[in-house]
């Protein structure tokens, strides 16, 4: 038996499905689930409110990078990250490897 939401589409009232939205800083894709990230462009530790959803590896290159008061003073905006030379060589990176891509390189906050 085919429900009606399965002949209009699945969605309620018919609507396709929204594209998943894109990675500010590298454009690719964001998938719901481990790959995805909140990053505030401006550290709330600086004031900063508003957040954006990246992808887990640009948001721990971005912290890894760039101390917070860094990027509230000279690297608040994308533009302004994108141009950062040692950001610009990871997006370059970063384009070629899937959306789902999580670096597993990483080590374990915790001490054993």
């Amino acid at each position: 038996m085919v429900g009606k939401r399965a002949l209009r589409g699945g969605t309620p009232f018919g609507r396709p499905p929204a594209p998943p939205p894109d990675c500010p800083l590298c454009a690719r894709p964001i998938v719901p689930g481990p790959s995805a990230d909140l990053h505030h462009l401006i550290p709330r530790s600086q004031g900063g409110r508003e957040s954006f959803l990246v992808h887990r590896v640009c948001h721990r290159k971005i912290h890894a990078t760039l101390s917070e008061k860094d990027l509230a003073r000279h690297y608040a905006s994308w533009a302004a990250l994108q141009a950062h030379p040692e950001i610009a060589v990871f997006i370059a990176w970063v384009r070629r490897q899937p959306p789902t891509f999580v670096d597993g390189s990483r080590p374990p906050r915790h001490r054993r």
